[in-house]
């Protein structure tokens, strides 16, 4: 049995860096106090740093997303910090992050008790990404080999393809990660549904934390709607629609940690021992039946 925590992160203007680090870290002992052995924070959590531009620059989407550079090198030692110190497994989430080539991508690393475990970029682009910020496409999927078991991340749109959650069952990951980033409640549940869905076809358990709340001084970050959530399949010795929890409040004011337990080995079981195997019956039957 692992622990788990799942962050609805209210979006707070943070104008020092002192102030965020200290945010941040208060956030993350929150959970570590709950017993949580992995943490996760929402797609473009990051973003939040813009909070330390000067009005105008954060205030413009594409400035604040080139003004946030000169602090992910600071942002990652901290999230690196924050993971060593506790000795627990931490996703702070998404942010824009310029490549060699100049292009802008969707990253969210991986920190472990012992540093940096990598990242993972987002593979599908929102029209919003693609259409105003002009952010990239990222390539290939990791699978991260943790104490807690094989974890991959899909970052809010990519949950709703799925075959890149097949393609990160298929190389042994039973925890997917997926932080998520929506300003309407369509938005949420569009991710939400597929979550729960990519969990029932490939019978692994999905992790879904959003942000939530308004940022009037951020373009990027300014509505934000969603709850958090544990997903698994739904069969023998797992709740019976899938559910194991969920956050009680839709976006509530403040950030709210949802801590829950989940046995791998039983999800594993269920693969082998299930009413149904869908994550086996897939490959098989397909080629058949079209």
């Amino acid at each position: 049995m692992i622990r788990l925590a799942a962050c609805q992160y209210a979006i707070e203007l943070h104008e020092t860096w002192d102030a965020y680090a200290d945010h941040l870290q208060r956030l993350c002992a929150e959970a570590v106090e709950a017993g949580a052995q992995l943490l996760l924070l929402p797609e473009y959590a990051g973003l939040v740093l813009s909070g330390q531009l000067p009005a105008g620059q954060r205030g413009d989407l594409k400035a604040s997303i080139a003004g946030i550079q000169a602090l992910i090198g600071p942002w990652l030692a901290l999230c690196e910090g924050i993971a060593r110190r506790w000795g627990v497994y931490l996703q702070p989430g998404s942010l824009p992050v310029q490549g060699s080539d100049g292009h802008y991508r969707n990253r969210a690393w991986l920190f472990g008790p012992q540093g940096v475990l990598g990242y993972q970029d987002k593979l599908m682009m929102t029209r919003f990404e693609r259409e105003q910020w002009g952010i990239t496409a990222g390539q290939g999927l990791q699978v991260f080999d943790t104490d807690l078991g094989r974890l991959g991340i899909l970052i809010c749109y990519d949950n709703e393809f799925p075959m890149l959650a097949r393609r990160l069952a298929e190389r042994g990951a039973d925890l997917i990660l997926a932080p998520s980033c929506t300003d309407t409640v369509a938005g949420y549940h569009r991710v939400r549904i597929g979550a729960q869905a990519r969990a029932l076809e490939n019978q692994v358990a999905v992790l879904q934390s959003p942000t939530v709340g308004r940022a009037d001084w951020s373009p990027a970050l300014d509505e934000n709607v969603g709850r958090a959530g544990l997903f698994v399949p739904p069969d023998h010795g797992m709740p019976g629609d899938g559910v194991v929890a969920e956050s009680e409040e839709l976006s509530p004011l403040k950030s709210r940690w949802m801590v829950c337990e989940v046995d791998l080995a039983e999800v594993r079981r269920v693969r082998q021992e299930g009413q149904v195997f869908t994550r086996r019956d897939w490959p098989e039957q397909f080629e058949r039946i079209v």
